[in-house]
């Protein structure tokens, strides 16, 4: 017998499969757990297809989002009412109206902001030679070589989407805060998390734990799950 659901919701520059590690850890503490494939193409088009995967789920979900997927899984909450808790994995955590491009504006740019390049077709790119370094540190060489080959852009309309009802308004939060990132800046990361008053908990990582600290991310999706039961 499951002891409950987990959606997990990947953000820009990777795919479902980033969250490989955590979904065996979890899967083998008795969740069920569903990796949603976005296409980061618009906010309201990556809400909808979570909201789609969530319909699917058999009962009470932890919604679970990393980076731009805070922002996805703030907004499919909302939209499902099988959502019981939130968890964000050093994710944006926006208030009705902003967006990334708001909220990227209010203090200084992040070491990683220097390898983010546009193409020609308004999607956002990071550059190969400094994915290691910016994007995944603390995973080893092979793994950031193939999640620099398979990235998944973010489009231009995606980071300057703004954010409708914030569910996190509502539904109880936990945020794991990870203080080695150069996308999303730890102080923003607290920001976020004391301002919907989630449950925090922290990493010594880079902007992707689910491949460096694994453990700590299960840990964390754990405490939410399991709290639904209590």
């Amino acid at each position: 017998m499951s002891k409950g659901n987990i959606v997990l919701v990947h953000g820009a520059w990777a795919d479902g499969s980033c969250w490989s590690k955590v979904i065996l850890l979890l899967e083998k503490r008795g969740y069920t757990v569903t990796a949603a494939q976005i296409p980061l193409t618009s906010l309201e088009d990556d809400i909808e297809v979570t909201r789609r995967l969530l319909d699917q789920q058999p009962g009470p979900t932890v919604l679970v989002g990393h980076s731009y997927g805070g922002a996805v899984i703030t907004g499919a909450g909302a939209a499902s009412p099988k959502v019981k808790a939130l968890v964000y994995i050093t994710a944006f955590g926006l208030d009705e109206g902003e967006s990334l491009e708001s909220v990227s504006q209010q203090g200084p740019a992040p070491a990683g902001a220097a390898a983010i390049k546009p193409d020609a077709y308004g999607f956002l790119w990071i550059d190969r030679e400094k994915f290691h370094e910016v994007f995944a540190g603390g995973a080893t060489s092979d793994e950031a070589a193939v999640m620099a080959a398979v990235q998944k852009p973010l489009s231009v309309v995606s980071f300057g989407s703004k954010q409708g009802t914030p569910s996190w308004k509502t539904i109880p939060s936990w945020y794991l805060v990870c203080t080695d990132d150069q996308m999303i800046p730890p102080p923003a990361q607290e920001f976020f998390a004391k301002r919907m008053n989630a449950t925090v908990r922290s990493v010594e990582s880079s902007h992707t734990p689910f491949v460096s600290h694994p453990e700590a991310v299960t840990d964390i999706i754990a405490s939410a799950a399991d709290s639904l039961n209590k």
